[in-house]
């Protein structure tokens, strides 16, 4: 929260925000919201509070009550258990939407306008942040409110003029993390505009709202959003509508700027920066095609080919190298030109899995890759998660995986050691993507942990299906069994059944499981086996059928008998 924007360049710090709201008729609930979350900090002991709450409004109450409270607050990215886990140990107390967490009571019915909202100490009231954990584990980075008045004045300064007084602010990003807790809280707080109720899942919804509501929006977004514009929804309806659309989170690749600004009517701004730097710079694609403009107050160098940064958003007044390489431009700006390697070390040879990425990236077969060090029977390996692009999806489609496959390792070979040539490889649909935007290592490392095989179905009905399992040597069901002599093991035979018959047959879900009958295995499958499997589902007896074979004979079969409904 922070003071009345006093012109479109420049704007008050946060410090004194309560001071302010608390004269103001419209903000009552608001502060005593505040109010109520000040009352709950106070009294517990202990200085270091995580908080999480989903909702932005709620958020921003609990955020300041903490602070005026003298509280130093933790945002965790998420509310996963191990991510809750990891923090207990460095926080004293865990309050919103956490496990037991603390929560604001009513109380009196105190306004919270009795409250001396004594300004805060830019110096002294903390948040501490998390990277978003793209590169390796997230690290906590804390923050002095002192570099968030100094971002919040740069945004203004660079966009203030473009927003009209009215604007609304709508996301799909949390204000968990550094961008979404500027740009849908701080900043809009700032500026007296209202901060989004909720945050949208899908693009469906920006729509439905613009069409339902004409007043001047803005959307606060991010490239796991704004690739993935579905042509058919009413576009229209956002035009003249939305003011702005920003992104950021990542690289925003050139056709999904293109189709933002042909679907939306607005050029994307994209903002370039990190949780550790802040916002470091922007650009409009359609006016400035691939080069960045700093943001005010961001001054930037070369330093041995990577990119250096200065700023108030930063912890002290030194040069922050980044791990992005750029090139300079002519009217005082850069390009970026690829960040720098990281590099591993397997079995004592260095390995750049930035080298490897650009090089899958560079196939015809490829949209986009990452590529991660995985645990297998061997020790640390390179795993590549490739999201093909119609050429390589039609590959796969017509000659299955082991194919596509063959054709990437052919792309690599010659221009990286051996060694680092991906031992597994997954082929989503897009990557995966948490709120900011960011395919994380963690979530990189969940998608090597596929045991099932992907089936491409041959045949089905209401009753029975057929499909081509390849059975990729990659798949983590072979670990530990058994080393020299990989085989799939029977109850992976059996689990492939169930993951995959729901696919194509009205199953009953696993938890209506009963027992197996007639369950028979007559031969081992090994990697690189194409095998069939064959359903057949007997409805009224909530028996499901199975058949495993191959060219080498029958591997398995058996029957799978489910509870039946109670009536």
């Amino acid at each position: 929260m922070a003071e009345r924007v006093t012109d479109a360049g420049s704007v008050a710090g946060v410090s004194g925000a309560m001071s302010r709201l608390a004269t103001q008729a419209a903000a009552v609930g608001f502060v005593a919201h505040v109010a109520a979350w000040r009352r709950a900090f106070a009294a517990q002991a202990g200085q270091r509070w995580a908080l999480y709450l989903d909702q932005p409004g709620a958020f921003a109450a609990a955020l300041l009550g903490a602070w005026h409270a003298g509280k130093q607050v933790v945002l965790p990215g998420d509310n996963r258990a191990e991510t809750i886990a990891a923090l207990r140990g460095a926080v004293d107390g865990l309050a919103g939407d956490l496990p037991e967490g603390l929560q604001a009571t009513s109380g009196s019915p105190v306004s919270g306008h009795a409250f001396d909202w004594l300004a805060l100490s830019p110096d002294d009231t903390w948040v501490t942040l998390f990277t978003s954990g793209s590169t390796g584990a997230p690290m906590a980075l804390p923050k002095r409110l002192a570099q968030l008045d100094g971002e919040l004045r740069a945004l203004q300064q660079a966009f203030g003029k473009r927003m009209p007084a009215d604007v609304r602010v709508l996301t799909t990003v949390s204000h968990q993390h550094i961008y979404g807790l500027l740009f849908t809280i701080l900043w809009p707080l700032a500026a007296d505009r209202d901060i989004p109720q909720n945050r949208l899942a899908f693009l469906e919804e920006l729509v439905s709202q613009c069409a339902a509501d004409r007043r001047p929006a803005i959307l606060v977004s991010s490239p796991a959003h704004l690739r993935r514009m579905p042509a058919g929804l009413d576009w229209p309806a956002t035009q003249g509508v939305l003011q702005a659309v920003f992104s950021s989170g990542g690289p925003l690749p050139a056709e999904a700027s293109a189709d933002v600004l042909r679907l939306a009517g607005v050029s994307p701004v994209e903002v370039f920066g990190s949780s550790e730097t802040g916002g470091i710079a922007w650009r409009q694609r359609q006016y400035h095609a691939d080069a960045w403009t700093p943001l005010p107050g961001v001054a930037w160098r070369l330093q041995d080919g990577h990119l250096a940064v200065r700023s108030a958003h930063l912890a002290d007044d030194d040069w922050y190298v980044c791990a992005d390489r750029a090139l300079p431009t002519q009217d005082g700006g850069f390009v970026l030109a690829g960040r720098a390697d990281r590099i591993v070390k397997i079995e004592e040879k260095r390995v750049s899995l930035t080298a490897i990425e650009q090089r899958l990236g560079a196939s015809p077969l490829v949209r986009e890759a990452r590529v991660a060090m995985i645990a297998t029977a061997v020790g640390e390996r390179v795993g590549a998660v490739a999201v093909l692009d119609d050429a390589g999806q039609r590959l796969l489609d017509e000659q299955g995986r082991p194919a596509v496959v063959r054709a990437l390792r052919q792309c690599l070979a010659g221009a990286i050691d051996p060694l680092a040539l991906p031992r597994r490889w997954v082929f989503p649909r897009e990557l995966p993507a948490n709120a900011q935007g960011k395919t994380t290592e963690a979530m990189l490392r969940e998608l090597f942990r596929h045991t099932v095989p992907a089936a491409r179905w041959v045949a089905a009905d209401a009753t029975s299906a057929q499909a081509d399992l390849d059975i990729a040597d990659d798949l983590a069901v072979f670990d530990g069994h058994f080393p020299g002599m990989p085989v799939v093991p029977g109850v992976a035979q059996v689990d492939w059944v169930m993951a995959l018959a729901p696919e194509r047959l009205a199953i009953p879900p696993r938890e209506r499981f009963a027992r197996l009958d007639m369950l028979k295995f007559q031969a081992v499958i090994r990697p690189g086996t194409r095998v069939r499997l064959a359903l057949a589902w007997q409805p009224a007896e909530c028996v499901l059928g199975f058949r495993l074979t191959s060219d080498a004979g029958a591997h398995a079969s058996g029957k799978i008998v489910f509870h039946p409904v109670a009536s």
